[in-house]
């Protein structure tokens, strides 16, 4: 039993460590020379302890950074005599919160002092950018009343989002300040009528970001589709635009989902691009393959910056993931964003798929979040015709080539014409000559022989197809 911790021996251990405690606090230096605690600094700001006050939060969605710095800066810029710090001590700041901090650095005076400010520079547009606040504290008043913020670009313990944290003397002036920048997030984006696609690892939030993409180009007559279709589709996704007054007026409701369905290679996506083009002013949100994990994100951007649209391509790849959160799949969790919108919301959900088998027993168990769906079919002849002729472009093909290529490609896609015209080009241009009829026969003979079987699939031509 002489092993055994008695009363007497654990009152000693526990004044042994106490000691130790305090050498070792008394032997930390309490600031390097000419840096400046941090507690002093915000006790001055606020007129009192900073640890005394509660700390009001607010977590932003990971993919508008930029937004919430633009929201920031309009209303701390209200006071001229606002002032903007850092805050030294390293990586461990990105992993406290600011009531943490402020308690180290109490205890610890050295450990996180004032320091310079951390930027971060991010993208506005396809060729313009932003530097960004991406760790900093912003002092000033507003009505008279101290205010301290924290704006921090990323915090893994928040899932990678940004995160304001404010502190004031007045809890009702701190929840409007929170309350204003959500506002002025909306009012100023960046994001609003322009195209951007989200980029980022589901294991790595905070890398997620937004890639702002050029506003395509694709004139009306580039669509080849069967006749009535494209109408039809202009009619759901521009028609309610143009019109939205008139149909608010009369009780009807503006968001919509449309389906564009059909074999891989047969335009769906250039018909997308055509509908993308053909509005401008509306803020475009594109998203694949994992990137439609964040159809939440996008769903609340879209409503924030309407007019809108959100375009999910390929939804029948993640029609079974799960989604980020691990509870319903994808696919349930984008009708559900749909179904979330208010009626009069004036947001277009475009959906393709090259498998609508798969798609549909999900859409009829939520009836209504698809209000059309368009079949993008295997170009027939006529449509054929027209694909040659449309990437023929200026090159010398005569008419008669170019319907006898039509004729000879029946069951290819869109995809296959214009590798077909691609590939009569480069035989030409092997042999040192201009391309002609010669060129273009020899490219259609070669691509649907048997020995490029694997190209036509690849091409989006089925395995039925009649060559």
């Amino acid at each position: 039993m002489d092993d055994a911790v008695t009363p007497a021996r654990l009152r000693d251990f526990l004044e042994d460590v106490r000691v130790l405690a305090q050498a070792a606090q008394s032997a930390h230096p309490e600031q390097e020379p000419g840096v400046a605690p941090l507690l002093p600094l915000l006790t001055a700001h606020l007129g009192l302890d900073p640890r005394t006050f509660a700390v009001h939060t607010l977590e932003l969605p990971v993919l508008r950074r930029v937004d919430t710095d633009v929201a920031v800066a309009a209303v701390v810029g209200e006071d001229p005599a606002a002032r903007l710090v850092g805050v030294g001590g390293g990586e461990q700041r990105m992993h406290m919160s600011l009531s943490e901090i402020l308690q180290h650095a109490g205890s610890w005076p050295g450990q996180f002092p004032v320091g310079p400010v951390d930027y971060h520079r991010a993208a506005t547009g396809p060729s313009t950018s932003r530097q960004t606040v991406a760790f900093g504290l912003h002092l000033w008043h507003a009505d008279g009343v101290p205010v301290v913020l924290l704006q921090r670009r990323a915090s893994m313990r928040h899932n990678g989002a940004p995160v304001l944290e404010v502190l004031c003397p007045s809890d009702d002036v701190a929840g409007a300040l929170l309350t204003r920048v959500r506002a002025e997030m909306d009012a100023r984006s960046t994001l609003r009528g322009q195209v951007v696609t989200f980029s980022g690892s589901p294991f790595d939030p905070g890398e997620a970001g937004v890639v702002h993409v050029p506003r395509p180009s694709v004139p009306r007559e580039d669509v080849v589709l069967p006749a009535g279709t494209l109408e039809r589709i202009e009619r759901q996704v521009l028609g309610v635009a143009r019109h939205r007054d008139a149909l608010r007026a009369a009780g009807q409701h503006l968001k919509r989902g449309v389906l564009l369905y059909g074999p891989p290679g047969t335009g769906k996506t250039h018909t997308v691009r055509h509908l993308v083009g053909a509005s401008p002013g509306v803020t475009v949100t594109l998203l694949s393959g994992q990137a439609l994990q964040l159809v939440t994100v996008a769903a609340e951007t879209a409503r924030a910056l309407q007019p809108a649209m959100v375009v999910l391509e390929d939804c029948d790849l993640v029609a079974e993931d799960r989604s980020l959160t691990g509870g319903t799949p994808v696919l349930f969790e984008v009708l559900d964003a749909l179904d979330g919108l208010a009626a009069d919301a004036d947001v277009t959900f475009l959906l393709t798929t090259n498998r609508a088998d798969v798609l549909e027993p999900a859409l009829a168990q939520r009836p209504g979040r698809v209000d059309l769906a368009v079949e993008v079919p295997l170009p027939d002849a006529p449509g054929r015709r027209r694909l040659f002729r449309l990437y023929a472009a200026d090159l010398p093909f005569t008419p008669d080539a170019l319907d006898a290529a039509a004729e000879a490609t029946a069951g290819m896609t869109a995809s296959f014409v214009k590798e077909a015209i691609r590939r009569a080009v480069l035989l030409a241009a092997e042999d040192g000559r201009h391309v002609g009829d010669d060129d273009l026969a020899s490219a259609v003979q070669e691509m649907t022989g048997d020995s490029e079987r694997i190209t036509r699939s690849l091409l989006g031509v089925g395995a039925g197809a009649d060559v």
